[in-house]
């Protein structure tokens, strides 16, 4: 939160903010929530043009599937945020793969926020492009092969 008020202090009306900030304090000067019904979050990333979120799959995926290329900031163990630094692996496989925008640093968040206001489309997921739907269905068809392909199995105890 820190890094995004300095941001919005050098940057103010450049961003029209809605902020769900779970544990951590609000953003100076700005309305947010600590938590968010789940349908209320998601029909919120649905109207945004840019999401900030920490390196959990579930903000990734639901920006993502709402049509946002997340700005991802992983929490670190070292600021005593997560116990280890999962959430850097994390993100950074995804940002490998181009699935997320990642930030690790103030100044890199900035960057990405700056070009996010200058380009937003650069933001914007094409319907299709969101590779959540692909996945369930391609899950679901294997698990149905598996299913449909496999014997029952039969258990008995043994006495030993």
């Amino acid at each position: 939160m820190d890094w995004l008020d300095q941001w919005n202090r050098a940057n103010p009306a450049a961003v029209e903010w809605t902020v769900q900030h779970g544990s951590s304090r609000p953003l100076t000067g700005i309305d947010g929530y600590s938590l968010k019904p789940h349908t209320e979050l998601l029909e919120d990333l649905r109207q945004a043009d840019l999401v900030v979120t920490q390196g959990g799959p579930g903000g990734i995926m639901d920006s993502r599937a709402c049509g946002v290329l997340p700005i991802v900031v992983p929490r670190l163990a070292r600021l005593n945020e997560v116990v280890d630094d999962h959430q850097v692996a994390f993100a950074r496989q995804l940002a490998g793969k181009g699935l997320i925008e990642l930030a690790q640093s103030e100044s890199e968040l900035h960057a990405v926020l700056d070009r996010a206001v200058r380009a937003p489309d650069q933001f914007a997921l094409t319907a299709g492009s969101s590779d959540v739907a692909q996945t369930v269905s391609t899950f679901g068809a294997v698990v149905d092969a598996l299913v449909s392909s496999t014997p029952a199995c039969r258990w008995r105890l043994r006495r030993r």
